[in-house]
C-alpha cells in the first residue's frame, strides 16, 4: 500500500512540475507574440521610409550606391536558401526586362556564400545591376532586409531623400514608371 501512495505522490509532483513548466512556456510566447506584432509582417523597409546609406560593387565591377540612385529604381533580394525566391525569380526577371531605363534601374541582391549564387545571378544579370553578401551584408542594412523575397522601388524626394515609393511590387505585371 504504500508503494501505491509513493508512486501516487511522485505522479502528483511530476504533473505539477509539468504545469508549472507550461504555464512558464505560454508566458514567454505571448511575450514573443507581443514582440511580432509590434514588428508587423514587413520583411523590409516600408513604403515612405528612408533608405540608409549603401556602396557596393556589382558582380560586373559596377558602382552601386545610394547616391547614384536619381530616378525610380527597382531593388530586389533573393537568397539562395529560399524556396519562393527560386519561385520568384523568373517572373522577376521578365518584370525587370520591362522597367523603364532597363538594366541601370534595376538593383538585384543575391545573399549566398560561394558557388550557390551563381545561378540567380546568372539569370539577374542581364536584366539588372547584381551584387552579392551574406545576410547580414551592406544592401540588406541599407533596406534593413529580414525576410526573402523582397522587391521594393526607390526613388529621390525633391528634398535628397531616397524613399521606398512601393514596398510590395506586383512582379506579375508589366513594370510602368511612376507618374
Amino acid at each position: 500500500m504504500s508503494l501505491v501512495i509513493a508512486a501516487l505522490v511522485l505522479v502528483g509532483v511530476l504533473c505539477s512540475l509539468d504545469l508549472l513548466l507550461t504555464v512558464g512556456v505560454i508566458k514567454r510566447l505571448r511575450e514573443h507574440t507581443e514582440l511580432l506584432s509590434r514588428k508587423g509582417d514587413q520583411p523590409s523597409l516600408a513604403t515612405g521610409e528612408e533608405v540608409g546609406p549603401f556602396a557596393v560593387t556589382s558582380v560586373d565591377g559596377e558602382a552601386v550606391s545610394d547616391r547614384a540612385i536619381d530616378t525610380e529604381t527597382v531593388v530586389a533580394f533573393f537568397s539562395t536558401t529560399c524556396g519562393p525566391c527560386k519561385e520568384k525569380l523568373p517572373k522577376f526577371v521578365e518584370y525587370a526586362r520591362s522597367v523603364p531605363g532597363g538594366r541601370a534601374r534595376v538593383i538585384a541582391t543575391v545573399i549566398g556564400e560561394g558557388d550557390e549564387v551563381a545561378p540567380m545571378v546568372a539569370a539577374l544579370r542581364p536584366v539588372a545591376r547584381v551584387t552579392t553578401e551574406d545576410a547580414s551584408g551592406v544592401m540588406g542594412e541599407a533596406f534593413k532586409v529580414m525576410a526573402y523575397p523582397v522587391v521594393l522601388k526607390v526613388n529621390r524626394t525633391t528634398d535628397g531623400r531616397l524613399l521606398v515609393m512601393a514596398d510590395q511590387v506586383d512582379v506579375d505585371r508589366p513594370a510602368v514608371a511612376s507618374v
